[in-house]
This record gives C-alpha cells, sequence and structure tokens, in this order.
C-alpha cells in the first residue's frame, strides 16, 4: 500500500481521496456503489464529502483488492468478517472458504512465476 497517511481533515473531494489511492475518480465512485459502508454526504452541489472514516474504508477495500487480490465479493465478505459482522444470510459458508483458497493460490503463482 501507499506510504502516504491521511492528512488530518474532516472531508474530502473525491479528486483529494483519488490522489490519496492511487486510482481514478470513477473507480471510487464504482467501488461507492459496490461497499455500503462506503457512504460520502453530498454538498448542495451534488459534490462526494468523503469523511476520514470513509478514506479508511477505501484504503482497506483497495488492499483487499490490489494487493490481496480479492474479488469483489470476496473483499466485501472480507470487510464483514474483519468488522466481525454476521455472514450475510442465505450465502453459502464454503463461499469464504473458497476465497481464502483462491487468494492462496494466486500467492503460490506470483512465488513461481
Amino acid at each position: 500500500m501507499m506510504d502516504k497517511s491521511i492528512p488530518d481533515k474532516s472531508y474530502f473531494r473525491i479528486g483529494e481521496v483519488s490522489r490519496l489511492l492511487g486510482v481514478q475518480p470513477y473507480v471510487i465512485r464504482y467501488w461507492e456503489s459496490e461497499f455500503k459502508t462506503v457512504r460520502p454526504i453530498r454538498t448542495r452541489s451534488d459534490q462526494r464529502l468523503y469523511r476520514h472514516r470513509d478514506v479508511e474504508e477505501l484504503l482497506t477495500i483497495r488492499k483487499l483488492l490490489y494487493e490481496e487480490n480479492f474479488t469483489i465479493n470476496g473483499a466485501r465478505k472480507q470487510l464483514q468478517r474483519m468488522r466481525g459482522e454476521k455472514a450475510v444470510t442465505g450465502l453459502d459458508p464454503r463461499e469464504g472458504l473458497l476465497d481464502e483458497i483462491e487468494k492462496g493460490l494466486r500467492r503460490i503463482r506470483e512465488i513461481v512465476s
């Protein structure tokens, strides 16, 4: 992950968050639609303002997706596990295990390559 720490501010515009994360703004908007824990407030002019905790959550999401090679669904489940939330009802409990196996196989492939 990036060595930059989050500046001590209450709110961040999407451009600032984009620079902190090293991703384009459209990626942040997509993650916002996929991960309901990221909920920026909107100004009267409909600009997104991300709170410090939103930026922390986005950094975690970025790490799960880019460094640990989770899928969107896998990252969503991992975030739930990290927070100690109950698994979403109706999901096969083996899915989490499959995500872990896939992650391990990706690491092995990186080592071998």
